[in-house]
């Protein structure tokens, strides 16, 4: 567990500065440049990832059950999953109008991952990897909106900001893309991907 632990600090701890340091984030990038702090963001995030993989791998199994989910709990988790697909294809969508509309949809996405895995998932080692996530991912959206007000409230009213471009086939495409993978995610992907079926077939 203690390398799950870590990864997860090093992880989310790379993916907070704007949560809760972001004078530190933005002295560090102009003392080491955007190319250096990128590099070491990186870095620290691929090594978090490696050791929670890892560590999540080691201790999955053997973590003591700390509740028995109802019948529906996988099913009701699937249709959560639909929702985060398309959440994550529209943040990456370019045009589409939810992306528009809710500004953040990739913390959106990775909220309801996390709720959706822990609604099924009933093991400590879950309950560290996916409450962590969740817990990251409601601090990031809040501190994200609050980021927008400011910048709204800062910005020069008599200028007149363009609205984005969105367009009903650029959101439906990018739907369909997060149904897609959503559907191949629920068929066989995530077993071969993860040694776990889903739905448990």
């Amino acid at each position: 567990m203690a390398l799950l632990i870590l990864g997860l600090l090093l992880f989310l701890g790379a993916h907070s500065t704007r949560i809760f340091a972001e004078n530190w984030r933005q002295a560090t990038l102009a003392r080491l440049g955007e190319k250096a702090y990128k590099g070491a963001y990186t870095l620290v995030s691929l090594v978090g990832l490696g050791l929670l993989m890892f560590g999540f791998d080691q201790v999955r199994w053997d973590s003591p059950i700390l509740w028995a989910p109802p019948v529906w709990a996988k099913h009701g988790a699937a249709l959560l999953m639909l929702v985060s697909m398309v959440l994550l294809a529209c943040a990456h969508a370019p045009g589409n109008a939810i992306k528009a509309k809710l500004g953040h949809p990739m913390v959106l996405s990775v909220k309801v991952w996390a709720l959706a895995h822990l609604l099924a998932n009933p093991r400590a080692a879950d309950v560290v990897l996916f409450g962590a996530f969740l817990v990251w991912s409601v601090l990031n959206f809040r501190a994200s909106r609050k980021r927008d007000r400011l910048a709204l409230a800062e910005r020069d009213q008599t200028s007149v900001e363009p609205a984005p471009t969105v367009s009903m086939a650029a959101t439906w495409r990018a739907v369909g893309i997060g149904v897609v993978v959503w559907a191949v995610l629920l068929s066989r992907g995530h077993a071969w991907l993860f040694g776990v079926s889903p739905l448990g077939t």
